[in-house]
């Protein structure tokens, strides 16, 4: 009796892992479209400022994936959870919204405009080497031979890419050998969401995954909003309702944002810790594929060399979550804040 269950149980299961794969590459490619837009902006000034500026994409972008996490988590925002949740636990959603909602983006979106995508994709690949090392020091988590070797490695790579870099304007002598603003404050972006998701791990087990992923993305696109103002001034966002604006995000905001969130959404409903890990370990070859075919960016000899040290780091990586595959963490289903957040980490920068 059992088994013509057994097809659509297989059926379920693989619709659930193309989910993630197509959300992983919209996601990927996102770096190299926000560029894309910006250059099209650039051609089409609205007096003297850009229409599709940065933050623009950011702001809109983030208030497009409200909208979408509204309308999938709005149910679990009553009154009867809030009421459950602690001061600390009120803390530590707004630190962790500050950092991954508004100084992640912020500083990841200024990077994008400073140096190549591909560098800020292979400079963000220090983000999980440095989650890794955060948890074992400051949760005293446990972690095997081939995490470690592979955090090693990949840090090893993402050091090789800022250092090889041949000399820019944009550079600043330090220690003796230029290194690039763009890579600074991508490394600095990682930093950030790095500490957020430990934050997470540590303090937010028990918020549900609608009321973490509206609250940071709301609360972040706010503080975002108003650190923008006070850096670049109150006609920073004059053009942000310019239909030419509204146009490409249609674009931004449908593929991306909308998109992309429901195929991730809608994957991880059914996934492991692990396969969700696996997918998005392929993010930044699919990355640095997306600016090779949109903005023909073909990787250069530093980025050939940092990029396959850290291939090798996330394969390594990738050792040692099979080898915990037994293990509950590895095998559980993703399904709260701390396991969404590991599993994201692997995959670097959304797009919002």
């Amino acid at each position: 009796m059992t088994r013509p269950k057994r097809p659509h149980r297989l059926i379920h299961r693989v619709s659930g892992q193309t989910y993630l794969w197509l959300a992983m590459v919209i996601f990927a490619a996102s770096g190299a479209v926000t560029r894309k837009l910006t250059e099209i902006g650039a051609e089409h000034f609205i007096g003297n400022r850009n229409p599709i500026s940065l933050c623009n994409v950011l702001f809109v972008g983030n208030l497009c994936a409200l909208i979408l996490l509204l309308l999938i988590y709005g149910r679990q925002w009553n009154k009867a959870t809030l009421k459950q949740f602690s001061r600390t636990d009120w803390v530590s959603l707004t630190a962790v919204a500050i950092l991954s909602g508004a100084l992640a983006p912020g500083l990841i979106f200024q990077a994008l405009a400073l140096t190549g995508v591909n560098n800020v994709i292979l400079v963000g690949r220090l983000e999980p080497p440095l989650t890794l090392a955060l948890s074992v020091w400051l949760l005293k988590e446990r972690v095997n031979i081939w995490e470690f070797i592979g955090a090693i490695a990949a840090f090893i790579g993402v050091i090789l890419t800022i250092i090889l870099q041949p000399p820019e304007e944009t550079m600043m002598n330090m220690g003796g050998f230029g290194l690039g603003i763009g890579e600074i404050l991508a490394a600095v972006g990682s930093v950030a969401i790095a500490a957020s998701t430990i934050l997470g791990k540590k303090y937010l087990s028990q918020i549900p995954l609608g009321i973490y992923s509206i609250f940071r993305t709301a609360l972040g696109t706010v503080i975002f909003f108003f650190i923008a103002l006070v850096l670049y001034g109150s006609d920073h966002f004059a053009d942000v309702l310019s239909p030419f604006l509204w146009q490409w995000m249609f674009l931004y905001g449908g593929l991306i944002v909308v998109l992309g969130q429901s195929f991730w959404i809608k994957g991880l409903k059914t996934a492991t810790v692990s396969m969700a890990s696996l997918v998005s370990s392929f993010s930044p070859i699919a990355g640095i594929l997306a600016a090779y075919l949109i903005l023909g960016e073909a990787p250069t000899l530093p980025q050939y060399i940092g990029g396959s040290v850290i291939l090798v780091g996330i394969f390594l990586s990738q050792l040692g979550t099979w080898h915990k595959i037994t293990n509950r963490v590895a095998s559980e289903k993703v399904n709260s804040t701390p396991a969404k957040q590991q599993v994201e980490t692997g995959m670097g920068f959304k797009g919002i």
